[in-house]
């Protein structure tokens, strides 16, 4: 508002104004002086009382427009600041949310598996770089991380922790083909090697290898973890979508969709610890 009083537009109104003014209050001083038979005189002065009042009028509806347009901005000002502290209890309440979501799935797997330990953890950085979904999350070793930890989240199997510093990790994905994961059939007991393939990746799926021809896996099945190594057991790896013969071989593999979409994930449970755990055997290509 400061710059229009300011400016060339306004200084040229004021100046019109002024002089308006002046010639209307003249023209009012001497109607008030000519006597009513004063004819001539009184015609000329008319014109210019009417000016000043139109002036007195448009002047007067001016600073009204300013001081509403002024009222305006005040309210203005104080809506903003509502709306800022409002958003700012919409991104506590976001935060308290994933809290909560997280405790109540941490509290119903550990009902579960009492014997896991897990830390929580929030993914900082996505590598754009890695075909297979990996990424970076908030906690390392000073949070109790270690290498080859299985990342999971309510839905299932993420991966496992593949480089831990500090205070940040690397998580390799059950898309990757780095990643190695015994498996078994939850209807028929069926055994495999769940790694990723750039065969499936399209889909966003993974493989599961190792299938006998004479295996009674189906479409629609659900495979899951199978333990006694790295990761522990009954862990959901994904359904079956596909059952196929390799290229170049006569083996058998099913693709699988996994249960985590991992491109979507924000949050994840890194397991520290689980009966059972054994990390001898160290999964493939890492």
């Amino acid at each position: 508002m400061r710059f229009f009083f300011k400016s060339r537009k306004f200084k040229i109104a004021a100046t019109v104004v002024s002089v308006l003014l002046v010639l209307s209050i003249l023209a009012h001083i001497a109607g008030g002086i000519l006597s009513p038979q004063s004819d001539l005189l009184g015609t000329l002065v008319a014109p210019f009382q009417k000016i000043a009042t139109n002036i007195s009028n448009s002047v007067t509806d001016l600073f009204q427009k300013f001081e509403s347009n002024e009222q305006l901005i005040l309210q203005n000002a104080a809506l903003q600041s509502e709306i800022n502290k409002l958003n700012e209890k919409i991104a506590d309440y976001d935060v308290l949310k994933n809290e909560n979501d997280f405790y109540k799935n941490y509290l119903e797997i550990k009902s579960i598996n009492p014997d896991f330990k897990f830390s929580n953890a929030v993914i900082i950085s996505r590598d754009t770089t890695d075909s297979f979904g990996g990424f970076t999350i908030n906690c390392g070793s000073l949070s109790g991380i270690k290498q080859y930890d299985p990342v999971i989240t309510e839905a299932g199997l993420v991966g496992y922790v593949s480089q831990v510093g500090l205070t940040s990790s690397k998580v390799t994905t059950v898309l990757s083909p780095n990643i190695s994961v015994g498996v078994t059939d939850s209807r028929t007991g069926d055994a495999g090697i769940v790694t990723g393939s750039v065969d499936v990746i399209a889909n966003g799926h993974t493989k599961m290898n190792n299938l006998q021809r004479a295996s009674a896996v189906a479409v629609g099945d659900y495979i899951v973890t199978a333990g006694g190594g790295v990761f522990p057991s009954g862990i959901l790896v994904g359904k079956i979508t596909n059952i196929a013969k390799e290229q170049y071989s006569s083996a058998l593999y099913a693709e699988l969709e996994p249960f985590v979409k991992i491109s979507e994930i924000r949050q994840v449970m890194v397991i520290t610890d689980f009966a059972g755990k054994n990390i001898i055997n160290m999964p493939s290509g890492e």
